[in-house]
């Protein structure tokens, strides 16, 4: 039986009642429309049937149908399949029952809705501020439909974010938000009773730009990707990816195969890139700088290599909804395939000596250990899953782009540490070589881009997973009027994986504290708005784009 037909019909047999329709657009999509008020019975029977918990979806319609729209989403990665649980409640009273209690990584995502839409969520553990500043306003919900974009409301004095209580018999160790070891702001508030850690208490989102909000009221589906591709500064391509691959399976646009064959080589190019870079990080943050310099050399590589196929280094701009905007020539081909044998030797180098030291062994092995159980359980994803048992990969489980015409394994450890967790992103990247020498044999001719003939119908939803090195990227879009979409979701890997960070640190050693962290590699902002102060008024100001490209040019010329 089908997947999807042995879910509704396990869903119908004990749901029947509550379950006002479905929506399965293609065999690997399917939309539940539920009554609110038995959300968690219904959740934890996706959990049961396989499902397994990705992220929420708060929508605000009250200009559409007075409604407010809340979607639980699940992956069956047996199965290649996506769905999501859809739920709406009148707008003057956004009241839902918590999931969180059975199904803790969905914490976030409620208490998100909480801070952005005034969303109320029933039992929900722990019910304070995620995402605004600590002197927002109260009352005020920034993904309403009446709250413009670009408002900047007064702040407030004197207002303290209220950590969890220390345990007694702990002292409170603050990591951050300003910290050698943290390259971006977040907060780790450690309790520790000597120097074991006892607990830990996150504060981030320092740095949130509303690129969501940004891009339902102002940008078109097109200027989108390039937005997205600056969500992370490692990560452009997942993320472009992603929404593009999310609005095409709305709108049911076709990409032509070259044009996925070329998307799957720049994700790997990417995972490269962003492995070589973790690496000489971790590196790093053990005190072994010759690794950091080591890895980061050979980075370069890549990076060049970018900036010949695409102009950039990073950021390369190539992924756009129906396509790609470049292609590969012959003589790129060629280029490709020199620049990966020539990482590929120079990293079994790298690899050796690693594999070898007593040093990266007592830092890593132990450190940083969860179980599986608590690794499904927390919804964890990517390298932090698969060091912990956990064998899932996109890739393989939910092929996109031109996966399903490539070999490759995915790598699996069952130590559950920070020395798992390296192994898995060192293996990965032979993995990497071995499937961009198979795209470059295997690309077939044809055309790039798919274009748009007709608009793209409004309220229909998309849901696209991507395996971005850090894990799995989901972006959710509903398709809106006025060629914009009506609301847009990310889910970057970082965000489950840092809800796992409190586990991983109790009864380690406060000096793990870094590569504990580190080992998820984490991206906090990735990129923030400039302002420029004056220092005798206090009046600021945001910088233009031509004014920061004026600055940077007159630097570079030494003016």
């Amino acid at each position: 039986m089908p997947a999807i037909d042995n879910i509704l019909k396990q869903l119908n047999e004990k749901f029947s009642a509550d379950i006002i329709g479905t929506e399965t657009p293609n065999e690997r999509r399917l939309f539940v429309d539920i009554k609110p008020d038995r959300v968690r019975d219904i959740s934890n029977e996706m959990i049961v049937l396989g499902g397994r918990y990705m992220v929420s979806i708060g929508t605000d319609f009250s200009d559409v149908d007075g409604t407010m729209q809340l979607i639980h989403t699940f992956a069956f990665d047996n199965d290649n399949l996506l769905t999501g649980i859809r739920m709406s409640v009148p707008a003057d009273n956004p009241a839902f029952m918590s999931i969180t209690p059975d199904i803790p990584s969905a914490g976030w995502s409620e208490r998100e809705y909480m801070d952005l839409l005034g969303m109320k969520f029933t039992d929900h553990p722990k019910p304070k501020r995620l995402i605004l500043a600590d002197d927002w306003p109260e009352g005020v919900y920034p993904l309403r439909k009446e709250v413009p974009w670009n408002l900047m409301p007064p702040g407030a004095e004197d207002v303290a974010y209220q950590l969890d209580e220390c345990p007694e018999g702990c002292t409170v160790v603050p990591v951050g938000p300003y910290h050698p070891a943290l390259h971006e702001p977040a907060h780790f508030a450690v309790y520790v009773d000597g120097e074991t850690i006892k607990g830990c208490d996150y504060r981030g989102f320092m740095t949130h730009r509303g690129i969501e909000k940004l891009c339902q009221t102002q940008m078109t589906y097109n200027e989108v990707p390039f937005i997205a591709e600056r969500i992370c500064g490692i990560c452009g391509s997942v993320h472009a990816t992603a929404y593009s691959q999310a609005v095409e399976s709305a709108a049911g646009i076709p990409v032509p195969r070259r044009a996925e064959y070329i998307r799957t080589i720049m994700l790997e190019i990417e995972r490269i890139h962003s492995h070589l870079l973790w690496l000489g990080v971790a590196g790093h943050l053990i005190g072994f700088d010759t690794v950091f310099m080591q890895a980061w050399r050979v980075r370069e590589h890549i990076m060049w290599l970018g900036e010949r196929m695409t102009g950039n280094r990073k950021t390369y701009g190539m992924i756009v909804i129906g396509g790609v905007r470049r292609d590969i020539t012959p003589e790129l081909r060629d280029d490709i395939l020199q620049v990966v044998n020539k990482i590929e030797k120079e990293l079994k180098v790298i690899h050796k000596s690693i594999i070898g030291d007593t040093a990266i062994h007592k830092r890593t092995k132990g450190v940083g250990r969860i179980t599986k159980e608590d690794a499904i359980r927390w919804s964890l994803v990517g390298p932090v899953a698969r060091a912990r048992g956990v064998d899932i990969d996109n890739r393989r489980d939910h092929p996109y782009a031109a996966y399903n015409d490539v070999t490759f394994d995915v790598p699996v450890f069952t130590e559950g540490d920070v020395w798992a967790t390296l192994l898995v992103r060192v293996l990965e990247l032979y993995e990497s070589f071995s499937i961009i020498r198979q795209l470059l044999e295997k690309m077939p001719d044809g055309e790039l881009l798919t274009e748009l003939d007709a608009p793209i119908e409004p309220y229909r939803h998309g849901i696209s997973v991507v395996e971005a090195p850090r894990g799995e990227s989901v972006h959710y879009v509903i398709t809106g009027k006025e060629n914009t979409p009506e609301r847009w979701r990310v889910r970057a890997p970082t965000y489950p994986n840092l809800q796992g960070i409190p586990l991983m640190m109790l009864n380690n050693q406060l000096a793990d504290v870094p590569i504990i962290i580190g080992s998820i590699d984490p991206c906090f902002s990735c990129t923030d708005r400039v302002e420029v102060v004056d220092l005798q008024s206090g009046n600021c100001r945001v910088a233009s784009k031509e004014e920061l490209e004026t600055l940077s040019r007159n630097y570079r010329d030494g003016r």
